[in-house]
């Protein structure tokens, strides 16, 4: 999502946007949907400070990129090029401490301490990581689906479940679907809800991968703690389209995290608020 804001932080305009992973979409891809994120806010007038969270942005080198883009791209003005995942932190903690554990197509555990010092745990990816994540969530779906179908794993209702929300067969049409250069892991991801769904009709094995993603991500939100000083109470807020897809996932990990000082908050308002809180930083 894009936000403009007068210099109070009053809404302007705003925009729904595709994705923009510099590591999945690569520099074009961020500049084209960069490009037209701020067509369409039309600003009345010059911006003056710019915030981007963006998933993929992790090294000086990736920051230089996106400078790159913004100047190509004529935006004038300050600008602050982070991580999505402290975007988001910053959204739902306004004290600028605590831990974000996000749970969207992917998913991480970022932190930030009263010293300034910072830690993650996570977001590597789909291949290399991500667990617990929608992606997460419905590649296990598909995977127990084909197990069971094969007679190498237990019954569950997985398959049809796949086979309804996509109109395919499975696993003939489902072998095509995933395979399917064309098709993302966006696509995958939105099989999360699928598990929910299965889990509230009763589903033994919806139950346990929910359980397991949810314990996934609190040992990233335990692995960054172990790496800051909390000496006082700091919120662990948790973000991100999977907890929206599967409503019980945060409740879940809730109930297994013990963390002192932690008060666990769920993110209510958009993480691109972050954003906004960063950019109106730059005008002070």
């Amino acid at each position: 999502m894009g936000l403009l804001v007068d210099e109070d932080g009053r809404l302007i305009s705003q925009v729904l946007t595709g994705g923009a992973n510099l590591r999945v979409h690569g520099e074009s891809g961020v500049e084209a949907v960069l490009k037209q994120v701020f067509v369409d806010l039309a600003p009345p007038e010059p911006v003056s400070a710019t915030c981007l969270g963006l998933a993929g942005v992790d090294r000086s080198a990736d920051r230089a990129v996106i400078q790159g883009i913004l100047r190509r791209l004529g935006i004038p003005g300050e600008a602050r090029i982070e991580n999505d995942a402290l975007v988001a932190l910053v959204a739902g903690a306004p004290e600028r401490q605590g831990i974000v554990v996000v749970s969207g197509t992917g998913s991480i555990a970022y932190g930030l301490d009263a010293s300034g010092a910072t830690a993650r745990a996570g977001g590597w990816g789909h291949i290399l990581g991500d667990e617990g994540s929608a992606y997460w969530l419905g590649h296990a779906a598909l995977r127990q689906a084909i197990r069971a179908l094969d007679g190498r794993g237990p019954e569950t209702s997985f398959g049809d479940r796949v086979s309804r929300k996509l109109d395919l067969e499975v696993p003939e049409g489902l072998v095509s679907w995933f395979y399917d250069q064309e098709r993302s892991r966006y696509r995958i991801a939105e099989l999360a809800s699928l598990v929910e769904e299965a889990a509230l009709d009763g589903d033994q094995h919806a139950e346990e991968l929910l359980e397991e993603a949810a314990l996934h991500l609190v040992r990233a939100a335990q692995a960054v703690a172990s790496q800051l000083s909390f000496d006082s109470l700091y919120r662990v807020v948790l973000a991100g389209g999977a907890f929206r897809a599967c409503p019980s996932l945060a409740q879940r990990a809730e109930d297994h995290f013990d963390l002192p000082f932690a008060v666990v908050d769920r993110l209510e308002v958009e993480p691109a608020w972050g954003a906004v809180t960063l950019a109106l930083d730059l005008l002070e």
